[in-house]
């Protein structure tokens, strides 16, 4: 049995694919959103919406003691929270809409909005 001889236009059109399927990936999964706030929780609530544009250093109040929000360059982190395991203070800087840090001990949340670039996401 012989295998058929790949010829020019096979090439071209794997080729296609292959393009399709990097900027499918790229256009869906890499490209970032631009995040245009930041809310804070406290207990549930959404205590402020602060424009990313605008620096602002932010201290919530929470059943442990005082969490710090920085909101500097388009971008926003926790800086300090008193909670145990400093998993919110270990999730740095977010940028992206929809990047969320939780400090559940304390109680405080801070997550961004604005344009995703998505219609929707399932999980």
């Amino acid at each position: 049995m012989r295998l058929a001889s790949i010829r020019i236009g096979d090439l071209l059109l794997l080729g296609a694919l292959a393009a399709s399927c990097f900027g499918s990936f790229y256009f869906l999964w890499l490209r970032p959103g631009i995040a245009s706030h930041v809310l804070l929780f406290q207990n549930g609530q959404q205590v402020l919406r602060w424009p990313l544009r605008l620096e602002r250093t932010v201290t919530l109040q929470g059943p442990l003691g005082q969490t710090i929000v920085e909101i500097r360059a388009g971008r926003a982190r926790i800086a300090a929270d008193p909670s145990p395991r400093q998993y919110c203070v270990q999730q740095g800087w977010l940028q992206r809409p929809g990047s969320t840090a939780l400090c559940l001990p304390n109680r405080t949340a801070i997550t961004l909005e604005g344009d995703s670039g998505h219609d929707s996401l399932a999980f």
